[in-house]
């Protein structure tokens, strides 16, 4: 079992399918990052060499925002969102839903507080 761009990829699956569960990269950037290393459509990753492999981490950590940086991106737009005092982020900070949801009867998972 390999790590590849912090995503643990299953050696039979296919590039494409395995490429797709790294957070950031959805099933279009993963066949554009295959077409651009010359990796056929069938190939699975136990298949791959660790030359291909390394050249696949550099390939999407300089062209995408993948993993850490795009968590680290989305907290930090819920931070700015509880700092300037939006509706969103006094929702956020609350633990309520975001999104106009009922919250009479429903939402247990967001009001984690409220269990009976």
């Amino acid at each position: 079992m390999s790590y590849i761009s912090g995503a643990r990829s299953v050696p039979d699956e296919q590039v494409r399918i395995a490429s797709t569960k790294m957070e950031g990269i959805g099933p279009k950037k993963a066949i554009q990052v295959r077409y651009r290393l010359g990796i056929s459509g069938n190939i699975k990753i136990k298949e791959l060499t660790k030359y291909q492999i390394d050249k696949m981490e550099q390939m999407i950590g300089q062209d995408h925002v993948v993993h850490w940086e795009l968590k680290r991106g989305e907290r930090a737009d819920i931070e700015r969102l509880i700092s300037i005092s939006r509706y969103r982020g006094i929702r956020h900070q609350d633990g309520s839903p975001l999104r106009g949801q009922r919250t009479h009867t429903n939402a247990r998972t967001c009001r984690k507080q409220i269990r009976k």
